[in-house]
């Protein structure tokens, strides 16, 4: 039996040809792809979402907070992720690495720039208090993807986050029990991250596919393929085709990801 070895070259060649070690297309998304929703009882909207071996979950919480004073008529969102040590042996307990503060600012740009939440709907009293919309994401299992495993994620959370109950007279949050209110979620984006190996490239790599990579592009759509969002990765420069060809990529696949949310969903 003749055993390759999988090194940068040998991912770059396969690349070159067509090819991949796990013999899928360069177009082509790894199974299962899987999303379970209200995994946590504790968060107002929670999903767990598996692409390949790749699993992640996120959470979405509501607090009541002061506005800020630039836009006192608004509520905030924040995104935050956590990659756990049993996720990767990389990874290490401490501090948010890089890596981290990075895909949680690129999913962040991706929703916030869309305007996917109506966030003069979450405020409360103009220049008092609004709900504010904390996402957090921590990884189960890295395998590769965290870009686009995590921006479904939290898009799924998002969708199926309500609102907690408030007591009337004394504003207390009862987050023990939810209304039927859910957010007001306007737009739907999905980042889709494009990777470019060699003359190549290719959607949904392996972890030993990301370290072979030149170049990267996020690319977050919603629903109707608006661009919301673009984030660069890697050393290589992208040429105008290059970047068109990528745009076009992401947006096919934004599409096709979105029709395998939308079957957990109903």
């Amino acid at each position: 039996m003749i055993t390759m070895i999988v090194n940068k070259e040998t991912i770059a060649q396969l690349a070159a040809e067509g090819k991949r070690l796990d013999r899928r297309s360069l177009t082509e998304y790894r199974k299962p792809i899987h999303v379970e929703l209200n995994i946590s009882w504790t968060a107002e909207g929670s999903a767990k979402v598996q692409i390949g071996d790749t699993i992640v979950m996120a959470g979405v919480k509501l607090a009541m907070e002061k506005t800020y004073n630039d836009t006192p008529d608004e509520g905030g969102i924040m995104v935050n992720t956590e990659l756990l040590p049993l996720s990767n042996p990389e990874y290490e307990s401490g501090p948010p690495s890089i890596k981290s503060i990075e895909l949680a600012r690129v999913i962040d740009r991706g929703i916030r720039e869309a305007k996917a939440i109506d966030l003069k709907k979450l405020c409360i009293k103009a220049g008092e208090k609004a709900w504010f919309v904390t996402i957090d994401i921590i990884t189960i299992n890295d395998n590769g993807n965290l870009f686009d495993a995590c921006g479904m994620a939290a898009l799924a959370a998002l969708k199926s986050a309500y609102f907690p109950t408030v007591d009337p007279v004394t504003g207390a949050i009862d987050y023990k029990h939810k209304t039927k209110e859910k957010l007001p979620l306007i737009k739907e984006p999905l980042p889709v991250t494009v990777y470019k190996i060699g003359n190549a490239l290719l959607v949904d790599p392996t972890f030993e596919e990301e370290g072979a990579y030149d170049a990267r592009l996020t690319v977050a759509t919603d629903d109707k393929g608006v661009i919301s969002a673009m984030q660069k990765g890697g050393s290589a420069p992208l040429t105008i085709e290059e970047t068109s060809r990528i745009i076009d990529l992401a947006t096919e696949k934004s599409r096709f990801l979105r029709a395998e949310l939308n079957k957990f969903l109903k």
